[in-house]
């Protein structure tokens, strides 16, 4: 009995207070070694004397009203630059009585890109959701059918436009990447000099400099009379130039791939084709998710460059807003409030990627 009762005993004891809990991670995270606890302590200071003020400038002294009474007067920040203008920002010259139709194309947009995170739904059935969804946006867009009056691509901008030009641009220059790094590592000479020499070629000059030829050049080739929209050339710069860079990872992928993966598809009597897409792409692609997405995350942010062939994308929109005189000198508050769109999107892909990761680890 006795022995039982130490038992007992020993099994109810607990760790001390200062290993476990909250102060144990704080010990362990925060004042682990001499070094450790100075960094922390410089970084509270810094936090004291940075984050009180911020608050302060963000919050309380902070000025609401659209019409931006008392901006001038107050020491606090201007979110009257957002509220004001907050609607011209988000859809630029688009006509004002008919943002619901792109506020509506967005929501199509944003409702098919969280009901395809689901691997589970990655059929048939998604692709043709797509194809509806995008001929929905076209319609609300442009209109012309379905009594809806017809607006000029000219007037697109703002919030749609840039997501129009992020998602449609990456999600055609993932595959044509696919198919470029393919391309560089086949047997065959010309197709893979031509890939190579595209490669180079792309990787070798600044977004910047395609945006203004598919703007400029580009329309120098085209018959009289013959014109491409500037939406439709800006979206082909991007992808080209995405999927040059989208490219080069993918063929890091495919080179970490063993020889002996190539040599079971043989023995098995598979051809080329489906050797690359039952066997070697499903590895290669999983390995270079972090890469790849990195890339895509740039690129998403590289579409505000199209700012300098007048296309009026979430930043033009900002800026223009910021050209009133009546708003000038609060431009620190609209760069915040447009940093928070592009960060959530950004963190929006990069938690995706993550999922995505562990859902394809199979040594978990």
């Amino acid at each position: 009995m006795t022995i039982h009762a130490n038992d007992n005993r020993s099994r109810e004891m607990k760790p001390p207070v200062a290993s476990e809990g909250v102060v144990g991670w704080i010990r362990k995270n925060l004042f682990d070694g001499w070094f450790n606890s100075i960094l922390t302590l410089v970084v509270l200071a810094l936090l004291v004397d940075v984050v009180p003020p911020f608050v302060r400038w963000a919050l309380i002294d902070s000025h609401w009203l659209p019409s931006g009474a008392g901006c001038q007067e107050g020491p606090g920040a201007c979110w009257s630059v957002i509220t004001g203008n907050l609607r011209f920002i988000l859809f630029g010259f688009y006509p004002h009585d008919l943002h619901w139709r792109p506020l509506l194309a967005m929501i199509i947009l944003v409702a098919l890109l969280f009901y395809s995170r689901n691997r589970k739904h990655w059929h048939k059935a998604l692709l043709w959701s797509w194809v509806t969804g995008m001929v929905l946006m076209g319609i609300l867009l442009r209109g012309g059918v379905l009594g809806l009056a017809v607006v000029e691509s000219a007037q697109w901008g703002g919030l749609p436009l840039t997501l129009l030009l992020a998602v449609f641009g990456l999600t055609g220059a993932y595959p044509l990447g696919v198919l470029l790094a393919l391309g560089r590592a086949s047997r065959m000479r010309a197709v893979k000099t031509l890939c190579i020499v595209y490669i180079e070629m792309i990787r070798g000059v600044p977004l910047i400099s395609l945006l203004f030829m598919s703007s400029v050049v580009f329309p120098l080739f085209l018959p009289e009379g013959v014109t491409v929209n500037k939406i439709l050339r800006a979206q082909a710069a991007i992808i080209l130039f995405t999927a040059a860079y989208i490219a080069e990872v993918v063929r890091g992928g495919l080179q970490a791939i063993s020889r002996g993966q190539y040599e079971a598809a043989e023995s098995l009597g598979l051809n080329y084709y489906l050797t690359m897409r039952l066997i070697v792409l499903p590895q290669a692609l999983k390995i270079v998710i972090p890469p790849s997405v990195s890339i895509l995350i740039s690129a998403f942010k590289d579409t505000s460059l199209v700012v300098i062939i007048a296309l009026y994308d979430l930043l033009k929109t900002t800026k223009t807003a910021l050209s009133d005189p009546k708003w000038m000198g609060f431009s620190a508050e609209a760069y915040i409030f447009l940093a928070l769109i592009y960060f959530f999107c950004c963190y929006f892909m990069s938690n995706y990627s993550r999922r995505m990761e562990r859902e394809l680890d199979r040594n978990l």
